[in-house]
């Protein structure tokens, strides 16, 4: 696989603020790559030294082969970009915008073709104005794509969107993916970067704390698993007594928690649920908590994302 963007001891400053500290990775042809971290960790300066809108105090960068300071006009017809803040006069109609923005370059796709696929149709006559939130990004993704390119920046995308419009996004950038496009974004919504991403670099104060599969970030902190239920009544003795070595039971009131490693042979909530039932125990509200990248950014870390 082709690696597309290359990154070597990138490193920037503001004064005596390090926004980013010594970074090198890479972004491979075809995925879906990720910046996490809070806001302030320095995933925004990186993503502008890559589109060549900030210039780095030291590193290598290489994007689509070239330097993006020095031949940033060839990444502008090679990349598409959404910035983390967009905005557009109120008046100007979905359209307009489109065809405003294809003139821009020397070749474009079809932006008429772009309105129905991300869903603008039947707003191309609306006012910017009068679009929703999802809507506008959407608008943005339209005009990130116009030049066909090969490498699509997303900075923050969904940030400040409802669930259904964050979601109605998730689909679109997989969409973009599917048209043959890398796609570089950040976030700092957990779910989202191990919902979307094929690899994820976590980054804390300037530096990349893990880079990895989502799947193998969780499954390399070894965490455990959450089975929850309530009870009716209190639990028997023997119900504690028959539980699998390496599992932890933890009573509050009527309400159960049981932990364990998630790489057993029989899944520990098939183990639980064949316990309760053998032993005639009422339960109810049954449910399952896995480790996710929250639990990974907590342990290597030591503060939640949110801080």
């Amino acid at each position: 696989m082709n690696t597309i963007v290359q990154v070597n001891e990138l490193r920037k400053t503001y004064g005596e603020t390090v926004a980013i500290d010594e970074v090198s990775f890479e972004v491979r042809e075809g995925e879906i790559f990720g910046m996490l971290g809070p806001n302030g960790a320095g995933k925004t300066t990186t993503i502008e030294c890559l589109e060549g809108l900030r210039k780095p105090d030291r590193g290598t960068l290489r994007v689509l082969g070239v330097d993006p300071q020095r031949e940033s006009h060839i990444l502008r017809e090679r990349t598409g970009i959404q910035l983390q803040q967009s905005n557009l006069p109120d008046r100007m109609k979905v359209w307009e915008a489109l065809d405003l923005y294809a003139s821009f370059y020397p070749k474009t796709t079809d932006w008429e073709e772009l309105l129905v696929q991300l869903g603008l149709e039947e707003k191309r006559n609306t006012p910017f104005a009068k679009l929703s939130g999802g809507q506008k990004q959407r608008l943005f993704i339209a005009l990130a794509l116009l030049p066909d390119p090969q490498l699509v920046f997303l900075d923050e995308l969904t940030t400040g969107l409802d669930p259904q419009a964050r979601h109605a996004i998730w689909d679109l950038v997989r969409d973009v993916r599917a048209r043959g496009k890398t796609v570089f974004l950040t976030t700092h919504f957990m779910e989202e970067a191990e919902r979307l991403c094929d690899r994820v670099a976590i980054l804390d104060h300037g530096r990349i704390v893990a880079l990895d599969t989502p799947t193998a970030l969780i499954h390399g902190l070894d965490a455990e698993e959450r089975v929850i239920f309530n009870v009716d009544g209190p639990l028997p003795a023997s119900f504690a007594k028959a539980l699998p070595d390496a599992v932890r039971l933890e009573v509050e009131a009527t309400r159960v928690i049981i932990h364990g490693k998630n790489d057993r042979e029989i899944p520990l909530v098939s183990e639980v649920v064949n316990l309760l039932t053998g032993q005639g125990v009422a339960f109810h509200d049954l449910r399952t908590e896995q480790p996710t990248l929250e639990d990974v950014f907590l342990s290597l870390t030591g503060h939640q994302i949110r801080e």
